[in-house]
C-alpha cells in the first residue's frame, strides 16, 4: 500500500515539499508573513515567543521552531530575527542544519540588513531559489508504513462518538495494521476515560503512564484554583449536547481505534514508535495541533461537530464533519462527512476506509480545504510567564 511523496537524503519521508518562512520572535512575524506573501510556494508561521522566556518555555519555543524547520514535510527554511531575541535566529537556524546537513537554510537578521525593508527583500531573494529548486523534486511511491497520522477532534458534539470519531478510530486502526504511526493526542479530553486507554498499554510502566499524565494535567487546574470543568466541555460542546468530560472523553478517545498503546510521550516529543502513541497536550486545538506537528505527524485528521477552521502551516489538516447538517453548512472548511453514519446509508466501517483513502489521497498531493484556503495556525504551549 503506496503513496506518493518526497524520500528526503536522510531517509525521511515528506508529504509537501515547503519552503518555510520562521521566525525566531514574535518582533520578526511581520517579515516573516512579508516574504512568503511575495514568494508563491512559500509559508510562514506566525507566534508570540521568542523573547523574555527562561527555562522550560524558552526550550519548548525552540524545540518547536526547529522541529517545523527539520519536518520531512519542509524543503527549506528561511530563518528571521530580529536580532536581539531570547531565542536567537542564528542558534535556530544552526540547529536545523545541524540536524538535516542536506536542507537549505537562510538567515535573515533584520537589525543587520539594515530595517524590515531590506530584510525582506533578502528573505524573498533567497525563498525564490528555493522554490526553484524544490520544484525539480518528483513525488515517488512510499510505502504507507512511513506515514505518521495525527488524530485530532475540535468543536465535538453529540455525534462525535457516534461518527467520525469511530470512523477515525478505523482509519487509525488501517494505518497502523499497515505498519504506520498514530497519534491520540488532548489529554484533557481523555479524562474520565484514562482507564479504558490504560487497558490498551503493552506494559505495565505505559499503562501507569496514563494515569500519571491525567493526574499531572489536573493538578495544573487545582495548583491554579479552578476547576478544569469550567473550561470541559466548552460552552460550544455543550450546544452541541454534550454534559460532562467524561461523556466528551469517552468519544474522543474512539479516534485512538483499538490497537494497542506503545507509550505516552511529552509535547511536541518526536513521534519514533509505530502503532497507536499518546502524546501529552492541551485540548486548545491549535496547541494540540502544532505539538503534533513538531513531534512529526505528516497529516492530521480532524474531526468536528460544531465546525473548524484552522490548519498547520506545514502539515496538511483533514476535517471530517459528525453530520450531514454540518458539512453543507460549512462545506468550505470541511473535507469528509461522516453524517451518513448517523442516517444510516452507511457504516463506521465504510466511512473509516472513506477517510483512510482520503489520507493516501492527501499524503499523495491532493489538497486539503484548509490548504486552499490559506490556514497556517501556529500556536505553542507554555509553562509559566513572559519576564
Amino acid at each position: 500500500m503506496n503513496f506518493q511523496g518526497f524520500v528526503r537524503p536522510d531517509g525521511t519521508v515528506g508529504i509537501r515539499n515547503h519552503v518555510l518562512i520562521l521566525p525566531s520572535v514574535v518582533c520578526a512575524n511581520r517579515v516573516a508573513r512579508g516574504i512568503s506573501q511575495q514568494v508563491a510556494g512559500t509559508t510562514w508561521v506566525e507566534h508570540q515567543h521568542g523573547c523574555t522566556q527562561l527555562g522550560a518555555d524558552a526550550e519548548l519555543t525552540a524545540h518547536v521552531l526547529v522541529s517545523h524547520g527539520t519536518h520531512p514535510n519542509v524543503y527549506g527554511v528561511v530563518v528571521v530575527g530580529l536580532g536581539c531575541e531570547t531565542i536567537r535566529a542564528q542558534n535556530i537556524a544552526a540547529a536545523i542544519k545541524e540536524k538535516c546537513p542536506y536542507k537549505p537554510v537562510h538567515l535573515v537578521i533584520i537589525q543587520d540588513e539594515g530595517g524590515s525593508v531590506k530584510a525582506t527583500a533578502a528573505g524573498v531573494s533567497a525563498a525564490t531559489t528555493m522554490v526553484g529548486a524544490a520544484a525539480q523534486l518528483q513525488r515517488e511511491a512510499i510505502d504507507a508504513s512511513k506515514l505518521i497520522l495525527g488524530t485530532e477532534c475540535g468543536g465535538s458534539d453529540a455525534y462525535s462518538g457516534i461518527s467520525a470519531n469511530p470512523a477515525l478510530g478505523f482509519a487509525s486502526d488501517l494505518l497502523i495494521d499497515a505498519g504506520g504511526s498514530v497519534v491520540l493526542a488532548e489529554t484533557t479530553e481523555i479524562i474520565g476515560a484514562e482507564h479504558i486507554i490504560a487497558s490498551r498499554a503493552v506494559n505495565e510502566e505505559v499503562a501507569k503512564k496514563c494515569f500519571t499524565t491525567i493526574q499531572a494535567r489536573e493538578k495544573l487546574a487545582t495548583d491554579m484554583g479552578v476547576d478544569m470543568r469550567g473550561g470541559q466541555p466548552t460552552p460550544g460542546n455543550i450546544e452541541g449536547g454534550l454534559s460532562t468530560i467524561e461523556e466528551k472523553s469517552l468519544g474522543c478517545i474512539y479516534k485512538a481505534g483499538s490497537r494497542p498503546l506503545q507509550d505516552v510521550i511529552g509535547y511536541a516529543a518526536p513521534v519514533t514508535q509505530k502503532g497507536l502513541v499518546w502524546m501529552d497536550t492541551p485540548g486548545q486545538d491549535v496547541e494540540q495541533l502544532t505539538g503534533m506537528v513538531a513531534g512529526g505527524c505528516h497529516l492530521t485528521v480532524f474531526t468536528t461537530g460544531r465546525g473548524t477552521c484552522c490548519g498547520s502551516p506545514i502539515s496538511p489538516t483533514i476535517k471530517v464533519s459528525t453530520t450531514t447538517q454540518l458539512f453543507e453548512r460549512m462545506n468550505d472548511n470541511l473535507d469528509l462527512d461522516a453524517g451518513p453514519i448517523v442516517d444510516g446509508k452507511e457504516t463506521v466501517d465504510q466511512v473509516g476506509r472513506r477517510i483512510f483513502q482520503e489520507i493516501l489521497a492527501v499524503a499523495s498531493g491532493k489538497q486539503t480545504k484548509a490548504e486552499i484556503l490559506g490556514f497556517n495556525d501556529f500556536a505553542i504551549y507554555r509553562f509559566g510567564p513572559t519576564m
